[in-house]
């Protein structure tokens, strides 16, 4: 009499059962949901607090605002626009600006990091200067580049640009220089060109330290175009912020200020997707693999 065994294996996919695929699946959206509920919590909270605390009169809206007038000054900028033209294109001019001053000091800061992280002789030289310029306070250069090139879109690009340059540069020289010194070595080794290794070996392997970098830049990027747009311009969000100030005017600063955070947190999320997309190569942390499953 022979016995055969009823128990069946449970259905694998990919190396894993099904039943511990969708339970880890469960749990990320579970994670996913509690995080969005705590967020809108928060800002249920923190709108919600204000708005009674001030139609309670315990702050003074009169210095800070509500968030239901933040909400009419919103719709009025849109509907009626500034007394400096259209509300969009004051958007639009300081989106051009931080744009062009990301753009300008990403690739400068990468070119400098790379190159004077692969020389040491270079960076002894330069590296005083380079600190010199980056211990000199903003607003400062702001200044400087307004009285050099005018009140044009020129001199917020420039402050941009050297918000940014510093931040990638110093991430790009870093990454440069944690760079292991055996790959280097052993491509030397096979011939390799320093156009090469430079191509193929540094600047992949600092790309993550670059990257990381950018999700920050942007945001310097707003802040030189809005700090140059304060102290002398024709048109852009900076002026509107200028302007609500001298009117005493919490509602329009806070309004202008929500356009602003979108703006930075667009960007963030198309830095993001960029990252994705370059560094599609690197074995994906533990983290983010949970996240894919």
């Amino acid at each position: 009499m022979s016995t055969t065994s009823t128990a069946s294996a449970a259905p694998v996919k990919d190396g894993t059962p099904v039943s511990a695929t969708s339970a880890a699946r469960r749990a990320v959206r579970r994670r996913i949901a509690l995080v969005w509920a705590g967020r809108v919590g928060l800002a249920v909270l923190v709108i919600g607090g204000w708005q009674a605390f001030t139609a309670w009169g315990i702050v003074d809206k009169f210095f800070f605002g509500q968030p239901s007038g933040i909400a009419q000054r919103l719709v009025d900028l849109i509907r009626h626009g500034t007394e400096f033209g259209s509300f969009y294109a004051n958007i639009w001019t300081t989106l051009q600006e931080a744009l062009a001053g990301f753009a300008l000091g990403s690739v400068t800061g990468v070119i400098f990091g790379v190159v004077l992280g692969q020389s040491r002789y270079l960076s002894d030289v330069l590296g005083p200067y380079i600190k010199m310029v980056n211990a000199i306070p903003r607003i400062v250069l702001g200044s400087i580049f307004i009285v050099a090139f005018g009140i044009g879109v020129l001199p917020k690009i420039l402050l941009a640009a050297v918000l940014v340059f510093f931040i990638v540069f110093f991430n790009a020289f870093q990454g440069v220089r944690e760079v292991d010194p055996n790959i280097l070595a052993n491509t030397r080794v096979l011939g390799a060109s320093q156009m090469q290794i430079t191509r193929h070996v540094i600047v992949p392997s600092a790309l993550t330290w670059i990257i990381a970098s950018l999700h920050s830049a942007f945001g310097f990027a707003i802040v030189g175009a809005l700090v140059g747009e304060v102290l002398g311009a024709q048109s852009g969000l900076g002026l509107v912020i200028k302007t609500a100030q001298n009117n005493f005017d919490p509602n329009g600063v806070f309004a202008t200020m929500l356009v602003i955070s979108v703006i930075v947190l667009g960007a963030e999320w198309l830095i993001g997707k960029l990252e994705h997309r370059l560094l599609s190569w690197r074995p994906p942390a533990p983290s983010e693999a949970a996240n894919t499953i």
